[in-house]
């Protein structure tokens, strides 16, 4: 081999390009006709790798300029036959073009050139220039001058675009045509009625700011990763397809129930009841709603801006004497909330669901309605909100998964391919070199030479690479060799030397850290008004910590060398905060630079540096934030598009009619009027609140436009960010603190603290003069006792799917488990000899072990059974598990013993027997105290005296009065009421699991809290002092500027003295207030009115202004998503993580349910997927057999439930108040409908007779029948209001649940549904917990706050007064609805705001003014328990979704699967005798359920399975289920293991089983079938040809003769 050709070796030639010419399209049109002359056609895939936007991989080499934008043949095999061809751009980028059909000649030159345009980077380049251009003019509400030329430059731009792409990809809707793509079709369409509008005389100035608008979206196809996650989202959207459905469903019967319960209600107000002198009527004659006369009759509460609402019922709202409850008048808000239709009834629904204000609807609901419906709220806003939102997430978190899962799988094809090709190219390399020195030996000098400089090329091209691939250029090194690396005299490197040690010491990290510590105290000490001499110690401990940290810089500077230090982030970041320091000493006179003040808070972050939580959180962020940059940038292009719209749709509606929405002709705060506060609204909207905006859209636009928009941007932008938020907190999840390494700063930090720790015991030892081994402290960690396993690897699938963990765990253990798992102790296939070993009283003491597994399996289970009696059979473990201690005294003295003395040797055996009787009557005694405190009537006995106790505790101290002394001491009384938790089992599990899944989450709570005490810092910079106004006291309303600009001319209004100038309620005038505004902004309650008031600030002392400072907008923001979303994230996923270690501890059953309850699991589960319709056997008699078969017939099922759908849609079109025709049609429909449901239960009774009445579905419809009959016979006997007919339809409407039914309904029902079934267990256990820690609260809070002034939030239905007011309040606080108006009726502590000195009526309490400070700690405590609480019951629910769906698409078996193989093999074996015929196997396999199911054909599969038949041509059925399971989990040692262990465990509950001998094989039977066949084919064949051969014979014989006789006639 020659030197030229080892340096064609050196570059490698490109892999598999080829250009593509003529040849190359005829040999393709030859292959695909050749391929459709074929029948069989092979199944190919694209390659993932090279889809159309992607790079080329590096592993078909280099890209040689000539192959650039030229066409060249497709590399993946898939296209080879598809008449396609491929392009690389300069970046490698892929495009497919067509070669034929609807398109020019690939080797045209017009086209030719428009392919190079279009995969040109610079042309993609000038697009999105285009398009970012065109965006910010759509944002601007008024443009330039200029905007016309530039609106027609831009439209010539993507004119031109759109010829480019025509001539160069073909006028066709197939693939890699121009309208195959959806994205072109949009922009033709959106080209197309641009050149409309300009060129067309008609008006379409409206229509076409919409349609411009579409231009946006244009962003996503020039972004890849952006398309790629729009597609990933559109599958999501199929998968969710079934859970929006059941959504739909539930909220149009919830509707139906809100129209029969609360129709027209809405409309009952006080009324006035005119005088005797009085002429006026009670109705307004001119039916208008306005009517001004009647609406001043209405009573109003202070500060209300509707009338009160009444109901007739007890419990609710009464009016006061003097006016009667009547229905007149509309709606409240404007009439859109309402019962009154079904539309508005949707909308209510949609709204509560949603949680939305709900505690507005709530007030109303239970003013007009009672407080009975109460129960209504709570299954709609918490549990129905709860489930479906669990739902979506399951899905979303499995969509994610499966994205995750199919990622990774590509990355390791890909780094497998790439570790292939380069082992080979190292075997390349190694023969090569091999070869040159062979050749080295027998070459002359001359080329000895030639191929060291080769080698010496081949070594610099090398280094070149590793140069080229630095972040630098080479020239910036040489730099910082020379300017940043100082060793010049021995002198300095003494001083960098003796500056290392100290700087590097220990202690020099712990000075630095309490110097940051100090520091956030100091910046957390900021507060208006704040004294002079605060002021001056905080400046000048400002200037203090900046010369600290300014010296830290510059010695580690010096120790480290520039180029070192700037080396490290941290370092990097110090030296910012340094410099910001610096910069605001110098600007501090600067008018308008006191801006730099605000950069003090980057201070507190340095203590991340210190903190190991800390920075794994912050790599982590940063590293999810990177992959998720594509979605990130999805959501905000959805953000500013809805913006453009709204602004487009709604912005001259808002200034045209806002009279509608203000007197003064002012426009709202959120309103679409300009981008800005139309970019606001969308925010709103998806924080959450969108139905008051959504009101005043109504008022000005309509509510056709308006409802279309806002449902687009909550059901789109809330997809965007579940999706984002699941995509966060599995990143945090899987996070491992083990993989991250310790920074430098941080160890010595622990040594410092190792070292005073050390010097502390050193000196107390001295001190006591006790001689103390002091254990050496290490820098490693100390092994944690408990098993801890690394689930940072796992998914949430393969964490939530336990059962290979389970099994290895379960065959490893050296101990005996005593608990029941569902994988462990569970038989796979249902044995009736399954027995289980419980233990003895676990939950005997009230101090439970957390690991009572590890406890046991730890003191090993043989030594606890020695001492237990075997005669015993107690169920006190104090009695069963060990023996007493008389028990060991009496063994004592049986033993021989050799006595120390006399008076010992004189005890006699009576004595003994004695004490041994009383010992057993003292032990009996215990025995039956303790039967009597383990009962659970007992326990439920002593729970409910205790909470009665504690009602009677604050029902006493309310009658007799409080007292200041003892105030504090009494509130603790109230905490009695936790030793319920002692008594119920199932509430110390709760509790127990929530210890362990949030304990451990405290270390992320307090860096949360530092994110919250940075944004606090921030707010009382910007805010302190500024949410003062002067409040006009007649109006309650705020003065204008133009009447009073500042505290000094408020003060000077003369009936301005009592209220001279007033401060918000929630302000940020310390930190404090700064924690509590902002607890207000992350739950969204009064937000808004925060919000508000800091945009309308001006600054200290001076009078707020409209909307002055709107941008401050942007802190409220940046806090939702920095302050609120990320951190909720972080908190989420780590809980989540350890909620997923404790169930794989705890062997995989859910860590919130007993052991009790994990066996009512397992029967719910077997429940749940077994076959619940009992066959009912078929009559003899041929009318009954008739009518039996056409009730049973599946026509008959689907009739039956498009009658109910009708019967939902006639209750669908009532209305309030409608006419009485439509009462009279309406009328009939339920009678013919009630007709129909009779018939139809006469039809089954007939068939079914007594069995009729053994399904519950059946009993449900004959009541339901007995009731609508009954409903139509009240009216006509008088008795219009003994059962009332809206509660008649509603029964009648309950059939709608058949399509719930399993087996009758959608089969996707069936599976959503699953998982709440399933849940149930938990879900009572954690209601439990909730209701009793709101009973304590509700205790606690009559006992403070019974006698607050009403007002805000507190009126007469949400109170402290009585026990069930108080629970309506907490479940308001408990859905994060409507405690910032509590609070502030709390606030009323002042002589101005309420009167301390006021008598209420029955009781010696005196005043109506709260307690902020404990009203404060009351609702944040209570805030933070249940978002513990509700947090941990949505990852119960959602790891059971996802737990049940990773178990169909794993490659794994569980009990249910088996059992439902079973109850199909019943169908085919009814008379039980474990065999089944061979030709039935092809459809059995058909019959089942996945993963076991076979789709047919099947036959050849089966033969491969090779199954043994005995005689008869029959199989067994643990042949079958054996060859069927390892179809599904394939081949290797532990399902080897797992296959014996089913084998056995079927002959243990088969015990009858008959033995037999196979005689052969499927497989066996097959080839003897193929064999007889061909041996049949060739005796034919044989036989074919001997008949031939005989046939031609006789022919020759008879042509002979006839030749013969021819010639004797001639």
């Amino acid at each position: 081999m020659g030197a030229s050709e080892k340096l064609k070796m050196a570059s490698p030639e490109p892999k598999g390009l080829v250009p593509f010419t003529r040849e190359s399209l005829e040999l393709m049109e030859q292959r695909i006709a050749k391929k459709h002359n074929e029948e069989h056609e092979e199944d190919l895939k694209p390659n993932s790798d090279l889809e159309v936007g992607k790079e080329l991989p590096f592993v078909y080499g280099n890209l040689p300029q000539g192959m650039v934008s030229e066409p060249l043949e497709d590399v993946d095999p898939y296209y080879q036959n598809k008449n396609t061809f491929m392009i690389l751009n300069k970046k490698r980028t892929i495009f497919r073009f067509n070669a034929t059909w609807c398109t020019l000649s690939p080797f045209n030159s017009i086209r030719r050139a428009t392919v190079k345009i279009l995969v040109h980077p610079f042309f993609r380049l000038l697009i999105l220039i285009s398009v970012l251009i065109d965006c910010i003019f759509m944002s601007l509400t008024e443009g330039p001058k200029w905007g016309r030329e530039l609106q027609i430059t831009l439209l010539a731009i993507y004119t031109f675009e759109i010829l480019v792409k025509l001539i160069a990809r073909g006028i066709w809707t197939g693939s890699f045509y121009f309208f195959g793509d959806p994205w072109n079709w949009l922009d033709f369409s959106v080209t197309l009625f641009e050149h409309i509008t300009i060129y067309s005389p008609l008006n379409f100035t409206p229509i076409f700011r919409v349609a411009r608008s579409l231009r946006i979206l244009k962003i996503i196809p020039l972004n890849q990763g952006v398309k790629s996650y729009v597609g990933i989202l559109l599958q999501c959207l199929k998968k969710l397809t079934g859970v929006i459905i059941l959504t739909l469903f539930f909220l149009i019967i919830f509707s139906l129930i809100g129209m029969g319960f609360f129709m027209g209600n809405l409309k009952h107000k006080c009324f006035r009841w005119p005088q005797e002198n009085e002429t006026e009527t009670l109705h307004n004659k001119t039916r208008n709603p306005c009517y001004s006369r009647e609406t001043e009759n209405f009573y109003y509460l202070e500060g209300e801006r509707y009338a009160l609402l009444c109901g007739n019922r007890s419990d609710a709202s009464q009016c006061p004497e003097g006016y009667a409850c009547i229905k007149t008048g509309m709606n409240p808000d404007n009439g859109y909330t309402n019962f009154d239709n079904f539309g508005w009834a949707l909308l209510a629904l949609f709204r509560l669901m949603t949680q939305d204000y709900p505690e507005a609807l709530y007030h109303q609901i239970l003013y007009a309605s009672g407080k009975v419906y109460m129960i209504f709220f709570i299954i709609i806003s918490f549990w129905f909100a709860f489930y479906m939102a669990s739902l979506f997430l399951g899905i979303l978190a499995m969509s994610y998964e499966e994205e995750k899962r199919t990622a990774a799988e590509k990355t390791k094809k890909i780094e497998t391919e790439f570790q292939h090709t380069l082992l080979q190219e190292e075997n390349e390399a190694a023969e090569a070199k091999t070869t040159q020195i062979e050749m080295k030996k027998r070459s002359p000098t001359s080329m000895i030479t030639s191929l060291d400089m080769l080698d010496d090329a081949t070594i610099r091209h090398k280094e070149e690479h590793k140069k080229s691939q630095k972040r630098c250029p080479l020239c910036w090194y040489k730099f910082a060799k020379i300017f940043l690396i100082w060793n010049c005299s021995p002198c300095w490197l003494k001083l960098k030397e003796f500056v290392h040690v100290i700087m590097m010491h220990p202690f020099t990290d712990l000075f630095l850290t309490i110097c940051i510590i100090l520091n956030i105290y100091f910046l957390a000490m900021e507060c208006y008004p704040m004294s002079a001499t605060t002021s001056n110690v905080l400046s000048i401990g400002n200037l203090v910590f900046i010369g600290i940290f300014t010296t830290e810089m510059i010695f580690k500077i010096i120790a480290m060398h520039p180029y070192g230090y700037f080396q490290v982030g941290w370092n990097i970041y110090d030296s910012i905060i340094v410099f910001l320091g610096l910069a605001e000493l110098f600007l501090a006179n600067v008018h308008g630079l006191d801006v730099f003040r605000l950069f003090r808070v980057l201070r507190i972050f340095k203590l991340g540096k210190y903190w190991p939580t800390f920075e794994i959180l912050k790599l982590t962020l940063i590293k999810s934030l990177v992959a998720l940059k594509d979605l990130i940038l999805l959501l905000y292009t959805f953000l500013f598009f809805s913006a453009v719209v709204g602004t487009k749709l709604f912005g001259l509606s808002y200034k045209a009619y806002v009279y509608n929405l203000d007197k003064d002709c002012q426009l709202p705060r959120w309103h679409m009027g300009d981008f800005f506060h139309s970019f606001l609204n969308v925010f709103r909207i998806l924080c959450g609140e969108w139905v008051e905006t959504l009101w005043d859209c109504f008022d000005t636009a309509g509510q056709f436009s308006c409802v279309p928009f806002y449902m687009m941007v909550i059901l789109i932008g809330n997809l965007l960010i579940l999706y984002l938020f699941l995509a966060l907190v599995i990143s945090f999840s899987s996070c491992n603190a083990a993989t991250h390494a310790e920074n430098e700063e941080a160890k010595n930090l622990q040594c410092a603290m190792a070292r005073i720790k050390k010097g502390i015991c050193y000196v107390l030892s001295k001190i006591l003069c006790k001689r103390l081994n002091v254990p050496k402290d290490t820098v490693d960690n100390v092994n944690d006792t408990h098993v801890k396993e690394n689930i940072s690897g796992h998914t949430l699938s393969e964490l939530s799917n336990t059962e290979d963990v389970l099994k290895d765990k379960g065959k490893s253990s050296g101990t005996e488990k005593t608990t029941v798992t569902e994988n462990e102790s569970e038989s796979l296939i249902p044995s009736p000899s399954a027995s289980e070993t419980v233990p003895i009283a676990s939950g005997e003491s009230d101090i439970e072990n957390l690991d009572n597994k590890e406890i046991q399996s730890k003191s090993g289970y043989g030594s606890s059974k020695e001492k237990v009696k075997p005669s015993s059979s107690s169920e006190c473990s104090t009695v069963d598990i060990a023996i007493s201690e008389e028990e060991e005294m009496i063994n004592e003295h049986e033993k021989p013993k050799h006595p120390k003395n006399s008076y010992e040797r004189r005890s006699s055996p009576g004595q003994i027997s004695r004490e041994s009787k009383r010992g057993k009557i003292w032990r009996n005694i215990r025995k039956t105290c303790c039967k009597i405190v383990e009962n659970s009537f007992f326990k439920c006995f002593i729970g409910l005296v205790t909470l009665l106790s504690t009602g009677a505790l604050v029902f006493c101290l309310n009658l007799i009065g409080k007292s200041q002394e003892l105030k504090l001491l009494t509130s603790i009384k109230f905490l009695r009421a936790l030793r319920v938790l002692s008594q119920f089992e199932r509430m110390k599990v709760v509790v127990r699991a929530l210890m362990k899944t949030t304990l451990p989450a405290l270390n992320v709570f307090l860096v949360c809290l530092m994110i919250w005490l940075a944004y606090s810092i921030i707010g009382v910079h910007l805010f302190a002092g500024t949410f003062y106004e002067c409040i006009d006291p007649t109006s309650g309303e705020r003065f204008p500027t133009y009447e009073v600009r500042n505290r000094s001319e408020c003060e000077s209004l003369v009936f301005n003295e009592s209220m001279p100038w007033e401060n918000a309620k929630l302000n940020f005038d310390n930190v404090g207030n700064g924690f509590l505004s902002l607890l207000q902004v992350a739950t969204f309650n009064g937000w808004i009115d925060i919000m508000n008031s800091a945009v309308d600030s001006t600054g200290v002392h001076m009078q707020p202004d409209f909307e002055v400072n709107i941008y401050m907008y942007c802190y409220f923001i940046g806090f939702i998503i920095i302050g609120l979303f990320l951190p909720l994230t972080m908190l989420v996923g780590v809980i989540l993580a350890n909620f997923n270690k404790h169930k794989i501890k705890e062997g995989g059953s859910n860590i919130f349910i007993t052991e009790k309850q994990e066996k009512q699991y397992l029967t719910l589960k077997k429940l749940m997927y077994e076959d619940s319709r009992k066959t009912i056997p078929c009559p003899g008699n041929k009318f009954r057999r008739f009518i039996f078969d056409l009730v049973t017939s599946q026509a008959f099922n689907i009739i039956i439930m498009v009658l109910i759908c009708f019967q939902a849609i006639t209750l669908m079109i009532q209305s309030d108040e409608q006419s009485r025709q439509m009462d009279t049609a309406v009328l009939w429909l339920q009678i013919l409908f009630i007709i129909l449901y009779t018939g139809e239960c006469v039809l089954k009774l007939i068939a079914f007779r007594c069995n009729y009445f053994t399904s519950g579905w059946n009993v449900l419809d004959f009541i339901v029948v007995i009731f609508s009959i009954t409903g139509l016979l009240l009216p006509l006997i008088g008795e219009y209001y003994l059962v009332p007919p809206s509660f008649l339809q509603l029964i009648v409407l309950s059939r709608i649940i058949h399509i719930l039914r399993p087996g009758k309904g959608p089969k996707v029902f069936h599976d959503l549904l699953l998982p709440l079934v399933l849940f149930l267990p938990a879900l009572l256990n954690i209601s439990l917990l909730i209701f009793l820690v709101m009973f304590i609260y509700a205790i606690f809070g009559m006992y403070n706050f019974a006698y607050v002034k009403k007002e805000a939030g507190i009126n007469d239905v949400s109170n402290f007064e009585t026990f069930g007011s108080s629970m309506l309040c907490l479940f308001q606080v408990t859905i994060f609805a409507g405690w910032d108006g509590m609070l502030n009726a709390i606030f009323n502590s002042k002589w101005s705001d309420c009167d301390p000195d006021k008598i209420n009526p029955g009781t010696q309490v005196r005043g109506d003014c709260g307690n902020p400070i404990v009203g404060i700690i009351y609702f944040v405590s209570y805030i933070l328990i249940a978002w513990l609480i509700i947090v941990n019951m949505y990852i119960v629910l959602v790891m059971e979704f996802v737990n049940i769906a990773s178990k169909k698409t794993a490659k794994t078996l569980s009990e249910d699967d088996f059992r439902k193989f079973f109850q199909v093999w019943r169908r085919f074996d009814p008379d039980g005798t474990q065999y089944i015929d061979s030709s039935k196997l092809s459809d059995f396999a058909a019959a089942l359920d996945a993963p076991l199911f076979m789709a047919k054909p099947n036959k050849g599969q089966l033969v491969a399975m090779d199954l043994p038949m005995a005689v008869g041509d029959r199989i067994h059925c643990l042949d079958i289920l054996l060859a069927f399971t390892k179809r599904v989990v394939g081949k290797d040692v532990r399902m080897e293991k797992l296959l014996s262990e089913m084998e056995s465990g079927f002959i243990l509950a088969n015990p009858f089983k008959i033995t037999y001998e196979p005689i052969t094989t499927t497989l066996k039977r097959k080839q003897e079938a193929v064999s007889a066949t061909i041996i049949q084919r060739a005796y034919k064949s044989y036989r074919l040809r001997q008949s031939d051969k005989k046939t031609s014979d006789i022919h020759m014989i008879d042509d002979d003769r006839e030749v013969q006789a021819t010639k004797e006639d001639a």
